[in-house]
């Protein structure tokens, strides 16, 4: 974000009452929480996918890579 960007959003804010502060605030905590947890998952998948690999990858299921 450039820093007129930042200017603009922080003259918005400065004209927003103070319940709406608290919403915009809560807003952002919320996507703050929302991309953490997608880092989490991202890396459970990863750490899972070595033991998940011998499990999936064997000649007997070969016929569904091809779905």
């Amino acid at each position: 974000m450039t820093s007129q960007h930042e200017q603009a959003l922080i003259e918005k804010l400065k004209r927003l009452p103070p319940e709406r502060i608290a919403e915009v605030e809560d807003f952002v905590d919320f996507l703050q929480s929302r991309d953490n947890a997608r880092g989490l998952t991202r890396a459970a998948m990863k750490s899972s996918e070595a033991a998940f690999g011998r499990v999936w990858d064997n000649e007997d299921d070969a016929a569904y890579d091809q779905l």
